[in-house]
């Protein structure tokens, strides 16, 4: 028997006097009722109710029973209230996880504007190239880049990020501009090790034309900040994701090469715990980026 549930039970007879309008008030059969608050009594080793052809009232001890169980019913429907309340609202902590490099340039500037809408939002953003447990590490929502592996988290997707391929002025003045994909190869490559292949450049051409280049060079990272700064310093060509190399192609510093062939584009997801009873500020968080990733999203960073 569910305790809280025979404790209803029994407030609600006690309030209208009778089991089967207390049992249709709470949507069970009379003879459930009339069981549940008799195998109330038989656990407590004492009779609730003086029961007569013309109703039910609670005896003495029924009396006193009645009052704290009127309390712990009152507090039951405040604490569910408080939870649906809560899960309703914008507020209260919300920890977010991403990759270094997008959580820096492109994450925190929206996450700073959602928390400007919210203000009783309070966040932890964490940034880490490394696979994060959502669930061990307590994280709330992830955003994501690549294809997502098949698992029981729940997931939306937010748009795509493209990547170009960059060289500065004086590089390209000191080695000479590639006309195709192939060239490369005798190119000094300043290559990321964590997406696009590693040393291996995949692009796609006219009618879908694709090429896989084998690269070399000097310089191999990790992170995205390294690479720019050494593409900008002319010590070869990169692949960066558009978002990081807009600014220096905007002024001038880099060039993008081959606009005829592109790269392979990663999608963008949002990731969080389970597809089911996600909080409210999760989704109203997820449904607000999915409107700041549009076609050359990447141009509108500041």
């Amino acid at each position: 028997m569910d305790r809280l549930q025979a404790i209803r039970l029994f407030v609600r007879v006690v309030d209208l006097g009778s089991f089967s309008k207390a049992a249709a008030d709470l949507g069970i059969g009379q003879p459930s009722a009339t069981k549940q608050v008799a195998q109330m009594e038989k656990e407590l080793g004492a009779r609730l109710l003086h029961r007569s052809t013309h109703g039910v009232s609670p005896t003495e001890i029924g009396g006193l029973y009645y009052e704290k169980c009127k309390l712990i019913v009152h507090h039951a429907d405040e604490a569910d209230n408080l939870a649906a309340l809560l899960q309703s609202r914008v507020q209260g902590g919300l920890r977010i996880n991403t990759s270094v490099a997008f959580g820096r340039r492109v994450l925190a500037p929206l996450v700073m504007q959602f928390m400007e809408l919210h203000p009783q939002l309070q966040v932890d953003l964490t940034v880490d190239d490394r696979y994060v447990n959502l669930v061990e590490q307590g994280i709330d929502v992830a955003i994501r880049m690549g294809r997502l592996a098949d698992s029981t988290l729940g997931a939306r997707y937010l748009g795509t990020n493209p990547w170009v391929l960059v060289a500065a002025p004086e590089y390209l003045a000191r080695r000479g501009r590639p006309a195709e994909p192939a060239a490369l190869a005798s190119h000094d490559a300043l290559v990321y090790t964590t997406v696009q292949g590693d040393a291996r450049w995949h692009f796609t051409g006219p009618q879908g034309r694709v090429e896989v280049v084998p690269v070399k060079g000097f310089l191999r990272s990790n992170n995205l900040s390294t690479l720019l700064a050494a593409v900008r310093k002319g010590m070869g060509v990169a692949v960066l994701p558009r978002y990081v190399a807009h600014k220096s192609v905007a002024t001038g510093a880099l060039q993008p090469l081959l606009p005829d062939w592109s790269l392979p584009a990663q999608e963008i997801h949002a990731v969080f715990p389970s597809p089911s009873l996600v909080p409210a500020k999760v989704s109203r968080f997820v449904d607000w980026l999915q409107g700041r990733f549009g076609p050359s999203w990447w141009a509108t960073l500041d």
